[in-house]
């Protein structure tokens, strides 16, 4: 198993920038897009209704297949009270079948709201979606990586992992947006900003 995640793992680093699209993400400023979705126990979430108690941090996540992604939502989960502490809420965002979002929360043990979001709508709403390019989804399949297994109808289609503190007036406060997938802010930035 750690032969073959160490095999993925290079994978992921040689196509490290391999989006076609140029997402832009949501800016500081901005007001953010309110949704309501049901997570992964069944429960509905509204960030307006979570807007009410404190900010919030929303996580994008490519899938429970990416060890950079189980790696982050397990840091966030090991250091949730820095976040909570502050009264704010952290919800994730992932392009994931139901299935699969479950091999997630199994994976990582996060204990905050894990949504599927499998038609893209909350992805789009905050421009983080991309069409993944051909080339990379055929080296993906090498390595036993099908989208369409893994996201359904949504396909080759993932989101920047990018993570966005809403403030409780509903203005994003802090964006970390990089292309790289690689690249991830930590718990401890983010709590800087609640």
């Amino acid at each position: 198993m750690k032969y073959v995640s160490a095999i993925v793992a290079i994978l992921f680093s040689l196509s490290s920038i391999a989006q076609s699209a140029d997402p832009r993400g949501l800016k500081v400023g901005d007001t953010a897009p309110l949704f309501t979705a049901t997570d992964h126990t069944g429960k509905s979430f509204s960030l307006e209704v979570a807007l009410k108690k404190g900010d919030v941090v929303l996580m994008f996540y490519r899938g429970q297949w990416c060890p950079y992604c189980n790696k982050q939502m397990s840091q966030m989960n090991d250091s949730l009270s820095l976040i909570t502490g502050k009264g704010a809420t952290v919800v994730a965002i992932s392009p994931e079948i139901q299935e699969n979002v479950v091999k997630t929360i199994e994976k990582t043990k996060a204990s905050f709201p894990v949504i599927s979001d499998v038609q893209m709508k909350i992805m789009k709403d905050y421009q983080v979606n991309f069409a993944v390019p051909q080339t990379t989804i055929d080296r993906y399949k090498n390595f036993g990586i099908d989208f369409n297994m893994a996201n359904g109808e949504n396909g080759a289609n993932l989101p920047v992992p990018a993570t966005y503190v809403i403030g409780k007036n509903g203005k994003i406060k802090y964006v970390f947006f990089n292309p790289d997938y690689r690249k991830r802010a930590s718990v401890k930035e983010i709590s800087s900003y609640l």
